[in-house]
């Protein structure tokens, strides 16, 4: 038994609230059970010096954890950020650059900006699950501006926890299951199915190929649940 009593396929609730903030083309407040990421994008023109000249656009992401955000204060990071925060923020960016088209994008860049208000675990996932629809917002408004002519998104993405605790497959882990667990799973997964990222670690013991395909089971259907939320918050534009 988990111990808020959730069934080892149950999620804790979500919530995504759109235009949290004035300023940026697309923003997001997605709520994980005590977690909370703020997901901010914005497009501006011009690309990285490597890509000038190729009339393809460029989307990168940056992650922060707030001072607040754990019990104990965390230090900001000034100037560089911690190891942990460049793994993230490469991983939010290689997942939502899956779904575009960066030559429609044309020469501008898409900034995301994930930053945990609170965490309880999971904040990764839920940066790119509502990073994503941030991201929608940015390019609607980048279109009705004439900035972008057309559409650059071709698919969705959402992403979850998975895990083994006692040797049992759970999705969806807050941080005192993620602490604790044997192994920790982290999946990225486009709305047909397919996978763009599957981080899987045994923490406190290895696992079998029988125990990575069920929490992998749970995790594509608590995904597919999360494209469902994500495309029913859109539809309220």
């Amino acid at each position: 038994m988990r111990h808020d009593k959730r069934k080892p396929g149950q999620q804790r609730p979500v919530n995504l609230q759109r235009h949290f903030t004035r300023h940026a083309g697309g923003s997001v407040l997605i709520s994980v059970g005590l977690t909370r990421v703020l997901c901010t994008a914005m497009i501006e023109p011009g690309v990285p010096p490597w890509l000038k000249g190729k009339g393809q656009g460029w989307l990168t992401a940056e992650y922060a954890m707030l001072p607040s955000s754990t019990p104990s204060r965390k230090r900001r990071d000034a100037g560089k950020p911690d190891g942990r925060s460049v793994e993230i923020q490469r991983l939010v960016g290689r997942a939502l650059r899956r779904v575009l088209d960066l030559q429609k994008l044309g020469e501008n860049t898409l900034w995301l900006d994930c930053d945990v208000l609170q965490a309880d675990g999971g904040t990764r996932t839920a940066a790119i699950t509502g990073a994503y629809v941030a991201l929608c917002d940015a390019v609607a408004g980048a279109q009705q501006a004439g900035l972008i002519a057309d559409n650059p998104i071709r698919g969705q993405i959402a992403a979850v926890s998975a895990g083994l605790i006692a040797g049992q497959a759970v999705v969806d882990l807050d941080y005192q299951e993620d602490s604790t667990a044997e192994v920790d799973m982290n999946v990225a997964m486009l709305s047909d199915g397919t996978y763009v990222e599957v981080q899987a670690t045994g923490e406190q013991a290895a696992f079998t190929q029988d125990q990575l395909a069920a929490m992998l089971k749970l995790a594509s259907a608590a995904i597919r649940r999360l494209h469902q939320l994500q495309r029913q918050c859109l539809a309220g534009r």
